[in-house]
């Protein structure tokens, strides 16, 4: 039998779990585990902070659909991990986070870097473990990708104090996870589908309202063919975007906050509501009082704790959302698609009639939109798209046409800014081959742009697109829209030099200060690919994100425009 340190068993045990990339930040009581990870064969990318660790780890599970994994020391180490954590938490990305720990004899003494771990980080993480016998390490850390990974994916910290580590242990293979307190269901009510399935049959309106957990289910494909089956309009979140190709006729875009006119409208007016791995988000919502009244609501969720939570459905089924649509399939069975012709004459309507707009004046200032559109027509759209928060994100995710799943990462439920630029290193060291492109805004990328060295010194050459109109961009709309224009602490300024700034982190930087220089910058930015790239692009800064719901309002009535509101009429 195989005698060795903790250490050397808790980096035995990431190999076992088919750990192929870390990202982490070394420190006192993790450098135990570091000493083997020296002779590992799983390659470690240096984070310049721990938040930007957790946003890589963030990224590789997004892009590659395994679980991610970071490394953090004790105190300050952990504590920079819990905004990640968080993250990953309220948006089910699957994370296995290894911090180090004080000694088990210095514990609750105030030790140098000492902190309460797993009580700060017990409400951001799925679920966490304190390990005091180096002989349960193997198995606990088997259990993290267990529980990360299943039923709904979600953040699983280990806390392993020095001691711990560098005590003896003998290695064991795994043994299968037996949790008796957690058990996901996988499958859904057999009569309640059945159930679903004639509602949906009978309906005059039917929507489909499908979001990430689609995507973590891996069950794009299958939604494809049940909504073929149906006729029914699809409207995504915006954690879903790409689950459902946005070229396809049945397709409505994105609903909510910003959402299109054409996808929050159909919810509003829909008789039979298809909720498929979503939560009814308040962005989404907007008044849960009046959000889609005359529906009758079928809610499909692998996490029983979202059934309900919002809004009491007509058809709970908890499971997983891929088993669920085969079931839904399977019970359609060989019925024809009903006749909702009207239904779809009116979606189809709507689209004519409220299309996303923008002017492009070709003397400028540049319009965000149209350098996404510009950067999506030079790709073609093959490329995974990174976003961090604000009205970029809102402007990405609007004006990108996505085709495929996991081709489009950002911070959804958090709203974490500086989630961009790590969190596009992680999906890029997941897939290399892939063109992975962040698009941040100068706020967001001013919160953790010193991860460019990371993609510079590892040779993750990412592309990073910064939308710039020099400041808090939502911020300056809502001060705009709601607070008589008094723009109180959202300016940055002008005083960043985005293309020294990216030259003195080892990228390549270029910039496009009016309409005509977007494309050829762009193209020159595109041909690089021996080094990470900066862009900067100078914005028209007071332009804003449309269409609008005020948060907390009802959905009936949509700003599509500055001073222009459209109310739904019934």
């Amino acid at each position: 039998m195989d005698r060795m340190t903790g250490a050397q068993a808790l980096i035995k045990a990431l190999e076992y779990e088919d750990v192929d990339v870390v990202f982490g930040v070394p420190g006192g009581a993790i450098l135990p585990a570091y000493d083997p990870l020296f002779d590992s064969p799983i390659r470690h990318v240096l984070a310049r902070h721990e938040q930007g660790a957790g946003h890589m780890a963030e990224g590789f599970a997004w892009a590659t659909g395994k679980t991610g994994v970071c490394i953090a020391t004790s105190g300050p180490g952990a504590t920079n991990l819990v905004t990640p954590l968080a993250d990953a938490l309220v948006d089910s990305v699957p994370v296995v986070a290894i911090t180090g720990q004080v000694a088990t004899t210095a514990v609750g003494n105030d030790a140098f870097q000492e902190a309460y771990t797993t009580g700060i980080t017990m409400p951001a993480t799925k679920h966490n473990y304190f390990v005091s016998d180096p002989d349960e390490l193997v198995q606990t850390v088997h259990e993290a990708f267990h529980i990360a990974s299943t039923g709904r994916p979600g953040p699983v910290l280990v806390d392993v104090p020095k001691d711990v580590q560098n005590a003896m242990t003998t290695w064991a293979n795994p043994q299968p996870v037996s949790l008796p307190g957690y058990k996901p269901t996988k499958e859904g009510h057999t009569l309640r589908v059945r159930d679903a399935v004639d509602l949906i049959e009978k309906a005059k309106r039917p929507v489909f309202y499908v979001g990430g957990g689609i995507i973590k289910a891996n069950a794009s494909a299958e939604l494809r063919e049940l909504v073929e089956r149906t006729g029914a309009p699809v409207v995504t979140t915006l954690m879903g975007r790409g689950c459902f190709p946005d070229d396809h006729p049945l397709a409505c875009g994105m609903s909510g906050m910003h959402g299109t006119y054409t996808a929050t409208t159909a919810i509003q007016r829909a008789d039979v509501l298809i909720a498929i791995g979503v939560r009814f988000d308040d962005r989404v919502t907007g008044d849960p009082a009046t959000f889609a009244p005359e529906a009758a609501v079928i809610h499909a969720d692998v996490d029983p704790a979202e059934i309900g939570k919002v809004r009491v459905p007509e058809i709970p089924i908890v499971g997983d959302a891929r088993r669920v649509i085969s079931q839904m399939i399977e019970a359609w069975g060989d019925r024809t698609q009903p006749d909702i012709t009207t239904w779809q004459d009116q979606v189809s309507e709507w689209k004519r009639r409220y299309p996303l707009r923008y002017e492009q004046d070709p003397e400028g200032p540049i319009k965000p939109q149209y350098a996404i559109e510009e950067l999506h027509r030079l790709t073609g759209g093959d490329a995974t798209i990174v976003s961090g928060v604000g009205q970029h994100q809102m402007w990405a995710s609007l004006h990108w046409r996505f085709s495929d799943p996991r081709r489009w990462i950002n911070s959804g439920g958090l709203g974490t800014m500086g989630f961009a630029v790590p969190a596009a290193i992680g999906a890029k060291a997941g897939n290399p081959d892939d063109l992975v492109i962040a698009i941040d805004g100068d706020g967001c990328f001013q919160m953790t742009l010193q991860e460019l060295v990371t993609a510079s010194t590892e040779g993750i050459n990412v592309k990073v697109v910064v939308i710039n109109n020099g400041a808090h961009g939502m911020v300056t709309q809502w001060q705009r829209m709601f607070y008589n224009g008094r723009f109180s602490a959202s300016q940055l300024g002008d005083k960043l030099d985005y293309v020294l700034l990216a030259e003195a982190m080892g990228c390549a930087g270029f910039r496009a200060t009016s309409p005509d220089e977007v494309a050829p910058t762009l193209e020159k930015a595109l041909a690089v690919n021996d080094v990470p790239v900066v862009v900067e692009i100078k914005v028209d800064w007071d332009e804003m994100v449309f269409p609008m719901v005020p948060a907390g309002s009802n959905n009936d009535t949509i700003f599509v425009g500055p001073d222009e509101k459209v109310s739904l009429e019934r």
